[in-house]
């Protein structure tokens, strides 16, 4: 930046005038806590503030200055240096704020996440006249304030603040932080004073020379890390200084960025361990300061502790406090933690009278009780007065971990399953400071089952007389030298003259023992391994290996090494090996030498391993360790050229020799499988193929039927190829009767036309699905005859071009997720149909559509993913970009015609592109035009038809994610389509009068062949269908009357203006017009969906039972098939 180049001397000038009145690496500097209360208002709340900041050099916690009056004396923060965690000044009425000395805040808390300095809301409006403000913070005078570590600044609703907007704030916060920047000027008018003309440029935070900005940032040079000084490279602060400097040492610096020691910033203080050179070993460091705040102490604050080098206000979790040499310090607790808990008559359980089931979880791993231990009677049978329930032996375990009572033990009553005092095992000394009755501190009565006390941690009664009385089965009480435990000659015992003697274990000394085993004695007639006694320590065999101290076996170090006939270690620890199991550093055994260890005078320690395995010290040069004596062991720093040549060289050698190989073993692999092939192919007989797809294989049944079992009616339509009739067909030896479609070639085609009569039945005979057209078998007469399925209610685009304004939004959306579900199902068949269009969706009823004319359609393999035409008629107007110009078909070519398909559906028939010639579409697509919004669809359902005509097919959506999107709408489908007077369904009067009137053996292709695909468990037979399914198929399924007067093709039904209020079958969504009378069944066929909702959508059709046993494949009809192999299996 220009202006910074040209205001450098002046800067510099500030910064040393600055410098002069305050620096910030004082090491007597007051700190204070801080607050957390952001907007909240405290009693006193100008008191409490005044107090806690004057004074104050460094806030440790937040500055927080909030609901100051007008005429409050706000000098006191003039002494404030440096804020730990965020500045929050808001609802101020005061006009200034002299944060004039505030050089650095932290930003260790962010306020709400993202703001370390907070200036808001800093007024009081004119009640006589709102929009007036005469009240409010006029100077943020932050006039050292240079930079901010972390987060950023939100500066808003402040109507009367001046000259803020001058500031520079990339020269102050961490830009590579990305912090929030909220700045929000006011739109008042207000007087402000300008920047004096000396600041550079014109910022400032307050009128005078001596609050313009400070750069230390922007104006800095390309060498320079973080803040500087000036423009020059000279001009660099050190890498430890914050908020700049007025040198280049550590100890130039105006705030430190990390820790301040004694005016000198670092990166971390003295440690509280250092190497020492001569011991060679871990020391104490003497010079060890610990970490508060930002700074390095020599004492941490009387209210704090001492952990791991830092002044913390408490121990974490697994330490003690404890006061060592006058200072309060965490320590690792050994074992579990101390815990003190009340005992009977103190604090919480002051009104209890014994231990019970209400209060003996409060002692679980408590190790001091202050107070007594009783447990009576009522201990274990409870108080019904006192609503007391008993308690469960095994409970008593809670005290187990009690080492010190500071009262009594009393025990008159012990559960009969437990012959020893072991839970209180770890109990190590009774205080007896109050005592019971006639002053006794322990007190075992009434407890004849009790064997022996186990008492094997006491070691000392240090008040009070003890009494075992009416305990006749206890024994070993009379060898204890109570005398050992007592600490006053006043102290006695007394026990029953019956008490049975036994003799203790033969390593238990005159003291006597609390119970059988080596594990009992009161002290060890040898030696102690671990609260056991013994006879000796394992000193010069047996494992581990140990030494003999004061009586006890101590295990050596895992670092000594094990000798045979000779001592492995004389005492704990590494330095007391006979010989180190791997290396030694003076006197000390040690796993390695020292790498890198902090010593004297900040100094890393490196060593090497000699021939006798002593770590000697490496050259003084050696930075990064060591391999022997000298400057030629050095590691990493100090590598000779030649060796980094010869190992460069030898790198590349070996990489070649192992590519070569490679190469050669891939060559010969070739090789061999060549010839492996070619023997192959010259053997006779080749038993299986050398290279199979995998492909699954094809089991759709195609059914030969003879022209006698059915019968022609009347003719539907015809075309260049052959004529459709409709007609009944009777299968061999049923008396039933099925309306069906035949369509019949004329004799005189040419063989290429019957080819793709095959192909069509090829296709329709390898589907499945409820939504799409089936082939019911072919008769092979000289004239080649398909027959399918009768549709009743014709092709989806003459019925919606007759019914629109009977046509609900209802009936649109299902048939759109029809129709999507059976071309979902087509894709997961490999099959592309290439012709969807609404002409070539029939209706089986209005609430049932399937896709027909497979004509065009073609099977892909498994590893094919699209097809690539020849030639012929195609569809120009429904097809995709990519197929007209590249005669290329995919399924994503068969999404775009859906598209099409449902803009017709929406405009009830209308052509698309009507009026422009094919031979055009394919410019007005390239050229980005597309069909219109139809009036009836919202945006929603419009835009998923948009996605369906993306230029790139892979962008286009899938079938199955159209069928999620359509069936979501048709669960609301007042909310996507708007249509002017949409009407219920229609009624099934008339359909009742056709069922009425119909022959009782006349069944539909479905109903036919369904029932036979349900193939039980447990037998061949069939199951039954469920109630109703039989009647409401027959209602579904009954052709319209009108429909059979039909002689031009597959039109569809001309209702009259009586039959207006006709209803069909229930749509597939509940949200819709419910008929009085359910003609479909939640088992129909008629409407498979119904039930199968939202999800099921997205499930793949397998050739298992689904519901009740529908759309399974026909072939499954074993009784007419006179089949008894296995299942069909579909295809997929």
């Amino acid at each position: 930046m220009e202006f910074l180049r040209g205001g450098a001397a002046l800067l510099q000038l500030l910064l040393l005038l600055s410098i002069s009145r305050c620096s910030s690496t004082d090491p007597d500097r007051k700190v204070c806590q801080g607050t957390s209360n952001q907007m909240t208002m405290l009693d006193n709340h100008y008191l409490k503030m005044k107090k806690m900041y004057s004074g104050c050099n460094v806030v440790l916690e937040n500055l927080e200055i909030t609901y100051t009056q007008e005429n409050q004396d706000l000098s006191f923060l003039q002494s404030i240096q440096e804020v730990g965690g965020y500045v929050l000044i808001a609802m101020n009425e005061v006009s200034t704020i002299p944060l004039v000395n505030l050089r650095l805040i932290r930003g260790q808390n962010l306020y709400e996440g993202n703001f370390t300095l907070l200036v808001m809301s800093n007024y009081q409006k004119n009640p006589s006249s709102p929009d007036v403000y005469q009240v409010g913070l006029k100077q943020l005078q932050l006039s050292n304030l240079t930079e901010i570590l972390s987060g950023g600044v939100k500066v808003s609703h402040n109507p009367l603040l001046c000259n803020i907007e001058t500031i520079n704030w990339w020269d102050i916060v961490d830009k590579t932080s990305n912090p929030t920047m909220n700045l929000i000027p006011h739109a008042f008018e207000r007087q402000c004073q300008k920047c004096d003309p000396g600041c550079v440029n014109g910022s400032c935070w307050a009128p005078g020379p001596g609050h313009c900005q400070k750069f230390t940032k922007l104006l800095c040079a390309e060498q320079c890390n973080r803040r500087c000084r000036g423009p020059k490279p000279i001009d660099c602060c050190n890498e430890h200084c914050a908020g700049g400097c007025t040198g280049p040492r550590a100890t130039d610096c105006l705030a430190c960025r990390d820790f301040n020691d004694d005016g000198t910033c670092k990166d971390t203080c003295p440690p509280p361990k250092i190497y020492d050179i001569v011991s060679h070993q871990v020391v104490d460091n003497p010079n060890i300061k610990y970490t508060f705040g930002a700074a390095c102490v020599k004492e941490c604050p009387s209210n704090y502790v001492v952990t791991e080098g830092a002044c913390v206000r408490s121990c974490s979790a697994g330490m003690l406090e404890v006061d060592e040499n006058g200072k309060r310090s965490c320590k690792p607790c050994d074992g579990v933690c101390p815990k003190v808990c009340d005992g009977i008559g103190i604090g919480s359980l002051s009104n209890t009278i014994a231990v019970n089931s209400t209060n003996i979880r409060s002692f679980s791993n408590c190790t001091k009780i202050n107070g007594d231990i009783i447990l009576n009677r009522n201990s274990f049978e409870g108080d019904p007065h006192y609503k007391i329930g008993t308690m469960d032996p095994e409970h008593l375990w809670n005290l187990t971990t009690v080492k010190e009572i500071t009262g009594y033990l009393v025990i008159m009553w012990w559960p009969e399953n437990m012959t020893s005092l072991s839970v209180f095992q770890n109990l190590e000394i009774i205080r007896g400071r109050t005592t019971f009755s006639r002053g006794f501190s322990f007190v075992v009565v009434q407890v004849s089952h009790l064997q022996w006390l186990g008492l094997r941690s006491l070691k000392e009664v240090s008040a009070g007389n003890v009494i075992l009385k009416n305990t006749l089965q206890l024994r070993y009480a009379n060898t204890i030298n109570w005398r050992r435990l007592f600490r006053s000659e006043d102290q006695s015992i007394e026990y029953d003259a019956r008490t049975e003697n036994q003799t203790c274990n033969n390593e238990c000394s005159e003291d006597g023992c609390w119970g059988p085993g080596p594990t009992m004695c009161v002290s060890c007639l040898h030696v102690d391994r671990g609260g056991r006694c013994v006879a000796s320590c394992n000193l010069l065999q047996g494992e581990p290996r140990e030494a003999q101290v004061d009586g006890r076996c101590v295990q050596c170090h895992q670092e000594c090494l094990v000798q045979t006939d000779s001592l492995t270690c004389y005492g704990p620890g590494p330095a007391n090996c006979s010989k180190s199991a791997h290396f030694q550093d003076g006197p000390q055994c040690i796993p390695r030498c020292p790498h890198g260890i902090l010593g004297d005078g900040d100094t890393l320690i490196w060593k090497y391993a000699d021939k006798m395995g002593q770590c000697q010290p490496c050259h003084q040069n050696c930075t990064q360790g060591c391999s022997g004596p000298g400057l030629s062991g050095c590691r990493g720093d100090i590598v000779s050229h030649s060796s980094l040549a010869v190992g460069l060289v030898s790198g590349l050698l070996i990489t070649v020799i192992v590519a070569l190989l490679i190469v050669v073993l891939l060559r010969r692999r070739r090789i061999k499988r060549k010839r492996t092939i070619r023997r192959l192919l010259q053997e006779k007989e080749l038993v299986e193929p050398l290279t199979p797809s995998g492909q699954a294989p094809n089991q759709a049944f195609l059914r030969i039927l003879k022209e006698t079992e059915f019968k022609k009616d009347r003719v539907l339509g015809s075309g260049a190829f052959g004529t459709v009739y409709k007609g009944l067909w009777n299968p061999d030896g049923e008396n039933i009767r099925i309306p069906v479609a035949i369509k019949v070639l004329r004799e005189a085609t040419s063989p290429k036309v019957n080819q793709e009569v095959l192909d069509e039945a090829y296709v329709m005979a390898s589907v499945d699905h409820p939504h799409v057209c089936r082939l019911l078998g072919i008769c092979l007469t000289s004239a080649v005859q398909l027959v399918t399925q009768l549709m009743p209610y014709g092709c989806l685009l003459d019925y919606v071009r007759q019914h629109q304004e009977r046509i609900c939004g209802q009936w649109l959306l299902n048939w759109c997720v029809q129709i999507a579900k059976g071309m979902n199902y087509l894709e997961e068949r490999h099959l592309v149909h290439r012709d969807l269009a609404a002409r070539n969706v029939l209706l089986k009823n209005p609430n049932h559509v399937k896709i027909t004319d497979f004509g065009l359609s073609k099977l892909l393999t498994a590893d094919e993913k699209e097809y690539q035409a020849d030639g012929g008629k195609v569809p120009i107007k429904w097809m995709a970009l990519e197929s007209i110009l590249q005669w290329t078909y995919t399924h994503q070519s068969d999404v775009w015609s859906y598209g099409v398909t449902v803009w017709e559906l929406m405009t009830f028939g209308s052509k698309p592109y009507d009026g422009i010639p094919a031979k055009e579409i394919a410019s007005v697509l390239e050229n980005g035009e597309r069909l219109p919004q139809p009036p009836i669809c919202t945006i929603e359902v419009y835009m998923i038809i948009l996605k369906c005509w993306m230029i790139d097919p892979s962008s286009r959506p899938r079938f199955r994610e159209l069928v999620g999107e359509f069936s979501q709408m048709a669960r609301d489908p007042s909310r996507y389509l708007v249509i002017q007077g949409n009407l219920p369904s229609l009624s099934d009067r008339r359909l009742f009068s056709r069922l009425l009137s119909s022959d009782d053996d006349v069944v539909d292709a479905d109903e036919y062949l369904l029932p036979y695909k349900w193939i039980n468990r447990q037998g061949s037979e069939p199951c039954i269908p469920p109630p109703g399914s039989e009647t409401s198929s027959r209602l579904s399924d009954i052709y319209n009357p009108s429909y059979e007067d039909l002689t031009d093709g597959w039109g569809p039904v001309s209702l009259s203006s009586q039959e207006a209020e006709t209803n069909f079958s229930r749509p597939e969504y509940l949200n819709t017009n419910q008929n009085s009378l359910p003609l479909v069944s939640s088992g129909s066929m008629d409407d498979p969906d119904y039930q199968a909702g939202y999800q099921a959508a997205f499930l793949p059709q397998t050739g298992e039972l689904t519901g009740n046993g529908m759309f399974l494949p026909a072939a499954e009809n074993l009784e007419y098939l006179e089949q008894g192999g296995a299942l069909y299996t579909p295809v997929r």
